[in-house]
């Protein structure tokens, strides 16, 4: 029977966390981190966020030639627009007089999947090297040249959405790929040698797993960095607006088939998820299924790791930097 159709009861449920939890912590040990960059704000009596410290910028503004049916563009909104390198170079140089750490810097994507990244590649090395802030970069689909010119960039990671499903790319992101186009800008990123975090989002199909598992399959294939899990969560005025979140048992049933596949690497629970009672549920079993990390998490899931006498610490940078503050030891 299939990690996926193994989830019927709340007993089920913490059974498969557990023993992926305990898995966890043979390789990294008692040992978890908190996420807080300044995508969006985190108040609470853990947080240590800092202000500006590391913001998203978007270089296509607030324009996506997709419009993928579960964003429509409308998580563009939230970041800095720069629509032109020199308004990035700007940006850029704004942050470092003002000791920024870092960035992420995404954007729309074109019809071809990717994002159009190549005009900005100069401004980025310049900032690179004359200020030497982190960058991180969604880049969606690249071919070979483009991960060439983004490795003597020297951009810190690079992250991509990995869909497992032809089905899903169609409908969903309305793009004429398949699997194989993910698994080749994998390829192509690992040949460049960029650290790489591929995220895969829990219940893109409508709320429903789909090619989550095939998803995980083609990332275990291409040495990642880390992995970032991510899950659904409607957004208003799209055509998915009225559909389930991703839910608890299906985002942790990832995060335990993530870990079996790639015990030695270090995985993440992502910004993007469901709010509310059901964030709390989500962030509470992901600690107890061993994340190395949980960007903005719920303080339930703080006092969870507490009592589980697990070592917390929190970064102000994007949870893709996890490769960087775990470093795995040979499983037992």
């Amino acid at each position: 029977m299939s990690l996926a159709h193994m989830v019927h009861s709340t007993e089920d449920l913490t059974e498969i966390a557990r023993a992926s939890g305990e898995r966890t912590r043979r390789n990294f040990g008692r040992r978890i981190r908190f996420y807080t960059p300044s995508f969006m704000p985190y108040r609470n009596r853990y947080s240590k966020q800092k202000t500006r410290e590391f913001p998203s910028i978007s270089i296509t503004g607030r324009d996506c030639a997709l419009r993928c049916k579960h964003c429509c563009g409308r998580l563009l909104q939230t970041m800095i627009p720069a629509n032109s390198p020199a308004e990035l170079a700007e940006i850029l140089r704004g942050l470092h007089e003002k000791n920024a750490a870092g960035c992420l810097i995404s954007g729309g994507c074109g019809l071809d999947g990717g994002v159009p990244l190549a005009p900005f590649l100069d401004t980025i090395a310049k900032a690179k090297r004359a200020f030497g802030l982190k960058m991180v970069v969604h880049t969606g689909i690249v071919d070979q040249a483009l991960a060439e010119r983004l490795g003597k960039v020297g951009i810190d990671a690079a992250l991509i959405d990995v869909i497992g499903s032809d089905e899903t790319i169609k409908e969903i992101y309305r793009l004429r790929l398949t699997t194989e186009d993910y698994e080749k800008s994998l390829g192509a990123l690992e040949k460049a040698r960029i650290p790489t975090v591929p995220h895969i989002l829990v219940g893109l199909h409508y709320g429903a797993l789909k090619g989550e598992f095939k998803a995980l399959e083609i990332v275990a294939r291409h040495n990642p960095s880390a992995v970032i899990v991510i899950g659904l969560a409607p957004i208003r005025n799209t055509p998915m607006a009225d559909c389930r979140a991703a839910s608890s048992s299906d985002i942790v049933s990832v995060i335990a088939r993530a870990r079996s596949l790639m015990p030695q690497t270090p995985i993440a629970l992502g910004c993007a998820r469901p709010k509310g009672r059901l964030r709390e549920r989500i962030d509470m079993l992901a600690v107890q299924a061993g994340v190395n990390g949980i960007a903005y998490p719920h303080p339930r899931a703080i006092e969870l790791a507490n009592s589980l006498s697990l070592k917390c610490d929190f970064s102000n940078i994007c949870c893709s930097q996890v490769y960087e503050d775990f470093k795995s030891v040979e499983s037992n």
